[in-house]
């Protein structure tokens, strides 16, 4: 008997039984090759599938050439994306898991350019994007018909190839949205003006797929229940629009988000970070649930399987959306439904390597699980060939991430750690406001190291002589990195410390603190904000563009939003040139010019960090293997200590 006996029921969505419900909803991966699906994506989906995911939604694919917003975008244009389709349909069904495809077109929200050169974005007016600072096209009749068209050629394509549905994108500001908002369609002929002629549109693409698809086929539509936005879609005005939606009765379901990809505050709720709560739309859900008649998913932070239960409990969706719990351990429903839920590997909402390389154009990954979109390298553990005794030196997360795969693989391990915890870099992380949840990386992987076996020996301290004292046959080096005190010209005897200082509560003066950020990431960010609302003064000064430069923009935005709100004052593209017993001294990057801070109690310095490489440096000439990794090899962030942990475990 499971312990989520409403996750694990099977739910019926038209004619279709989907066997429980977890949902993996469309999210691009950028795996698409050239706008096809190719063995890497199918390698992706599969692991999600193998691992009890009842339905997967595939990514956005366009219908039309005019949809492509983004270089990595799938498309479903033409019959040449029936194959790819199909391979992954055949891959999926062997495993119980149904899959639908995404029809999309973007209108107005093109993201970026296919070739450096900017594409015409369409929309039902010439109304300009905030976000993106695009100025639209608005569409002659004879377009909108022919996109409409799309739609259906779209689905039936989809249909031809073994799907078993397809759900039409209309959330998030994207042109069928774009369509129903009044502030953004500013039509006078039949698609503008009333509700009915703006939700035209709409019906018209359900018509036509379903004159494509026929009445067995599953059609759902995805929709932002708010968009969260400054004139976005209110609540009120989509449950008007879903309810007119449902009275036609050519829908099997709603899929409900929230948020829009215009507006940088919009957009924060197309991957909510961690400062949202678990299931925080489940009362939009609920009203959308009250309203219509057919099946409602819902998203938004649902990252453990009981919070999925509880939704589905209190009868405020029908199936719940887990997509980043997916990413983050692909195993989660067969982990819930075999009472192995201690188990789990908890998405923490860092949004680094997931939607983080979606912005920067790479296959998404998990900074927890870097298996994730390396599923034909890391996907399968391979035993080693014969046992190690491995040691390991550094209980951060490299560190413990390379015990684990190398004690999974068959292999004798012992972690050494200098401190009272294992847990390095990120321990102080979760300190730091609104980033508690970030804990979670550690105790996924104390979860494991207990899981496989790994000794772990606190308080030690590991040296050259210790070393070869012990003879182990592979050591690990991750002995990480420390606070960055660059030459700096000091007069006077100013107080000067560093984030790290800060975070183990260092006693300050009263008065104005200047947190000098070199790297632009959110130390210094969680830093002032840490600082400002203990009540001190605070200027962040930035060396570069902006706060937060280095980190995803949903995570950003939130950060930043918060260290104005608390009054923390900004200063940008200064680097630190030094301080006196009451001034710090910039320099403008840019001018050359000298900026001066007067009136400051304290310096905070937030300018990376050293590698500590002297056992590295020790062991050349050890006779065992030796692997330096994380950032004794050189400071980055948990991303590239994990995956070199999951590379040096991989190979020993």
């Amino acid at each position: 008997m499971t312990a989520f006996p409403q996750l694990f029921s099977p739910i019926q969505i038209g004619s279709l039984t989907v066997k429980n419900r977890i949902l993996s909803s469309g999210h691009d991966t950028v795996m698409a090759e050239d706008g096809r699906i190719g063995d890497r994506l199918v390698a992706y989906h599969e692991a999600r599938a193998m691992g009890g995911a009842g339905l997967i939604v595939a990514q956005v694919a366009g219908v039309h050439q005019s949809a492509k917003y983004s270089a990595s975008i799938l498309m479903a244009d033409t019959d040449d994306c029936i194959a790819g389709y199909r391979a992954l349909a055949d891959t999926l069904h062997p495993h119980g898991t149904a899959l639908f495809g995404q029809l999309f077109h973007d209108g107005r929200e093109m993201m970026e350019s296919q070739d450096g050169s900017l594409s015409v974005a369409l929309a039902p007016s010439a109304v300009p994007t905030e976000r993106f600072h695009v100025m639209p096209r608005a569409m002659p009749v004879s377009l909108i018909e022919e996109i409409v068209a799309s739609f259906g050629s779209a689905a039936r394509r989809l249909q031809t190839a073994g799907l078993d549905g397809v759900e039409i994108v209309a959330s998030h500001g994207y042109l069928p949205a774009q369509f129903l908002n009044p502030r953004v369609n500013l039509r006078k002929d039949q698609y503008g003006g009333s509700a009915e002629n703006r939700l035209r549109f709409l019906n018209e693409v359900i018509a036509s797929v379903r004159e494509q698809v026929g009445r067995e086929f599953v059609v759902g539509v995805r929709v932002s229940a708010s968009e969260e936005t400054e004139d976005g879609l209110s609540a009120d005005e989509m449950l008007d629009a879903l309810r007119a939606l449902d009275r036609e009765g050519t829908i099997d379901y709603i899929s409900v988000v929230a948020g829009t990809s215009a507006t940088l505050i919009g957009s924060d709720h197309i991957a909510p970070q961690m400062s949202f709560a678990p299931a925080y739309l489940a009362p939009m859900s609920a009203r959308v649930k009250a309203a219509i008649n057919v099946p409602v998913m819902v998203a938004g932070r649902i990252n453990q399987p009981q919070e999925g239960e509880q939704v589905l409990a209190n009868e405020q969706a029908d199936m719940v959306v887990m997509t980043r719990a997916l990413i983050c351990d692909p195993l989660m429903p067969a982990k819930a439904e075999q009472g192995l839920a201690d188990e789990i590997r908890a998405c923490i909402g860092c949004n680094q390597a997931c939607i983080g390389h979606f912005h920067a154009g790479y296959p998404i990954s998990c900074i927890q699980h870097p298996e994730t979109g390396r599923e034909r390298t890391y996907g399968i553990r391979r035993p080693a060939a014969a046992a190690k005794d491995v040691m390991v030196v550094g209980g951060g997360v490299a560190g413990l991430k390379a015990a684990v795969v190398a004690a999974e693989r068959g292999h004798r391990v012992t972690v050494y750690e200098a401190g009272r915890r294992p847990g390095g870099q990120v321990l102080l992380a979760e300190q730091l406001p609104g980033r508690a949840e970030f804990g979670g990386a550690v105790t996924n992987l104390l979860s494991e190291v207990d899981r496989y076996g790994v000794k772990v020996v606190t308080g030690q301290r590991v040296d050259d002589a210790f070393v070869r004292d012990q003879k182990p046959d592979a050591v690990v080096v991750a002995t990480g990195a420390t606070p960055r005190v660059p030459p700096l010209e000091l007069m006077d005897d100013p107080t000067v410390l560093t984030a790290w200082d800060i975070i183990n509560d260092a006693k300050l003066p009263s008065g104005r603190v200047v947190v000098a950020d070199w790297r632009c990431d959110w130390i210094g960010l969680g830093i002032a904000q840490r600082l400002a609302q203990q009540g001190h003064k605070v200027t962040l000064a930035v060396d570069g563009y902006m706060p937060g430069q280095r980190i995803q923009q949903y995570v950003r935005d939130e950060m930043t939003k918060q260290v104005l709100l608390v009054g923390v004052e900004i200063i940008t593209l200064v680097r630190l040139y030094g301080a006196d017993a009451d001034s710090v001294y910039l320099q403008h990057v840019l001018t050359g010019e000298p900026v001066v801070v007067d009136d400051v109690a304290a310096l905070v310095l937030s300018q990376g960090h050293d590698s500590v490489t002297e056992l590295i440096d020790s062991l050349a000439d050890y006779a065992g293997d030796v692997h330096a990794i994380g950032d004794c090899l050189a400071p980055r962030t948990v991303e590239e200590a994990i995956l070199e942990g999951l590379r040096v475990g991989s190979d020993l």
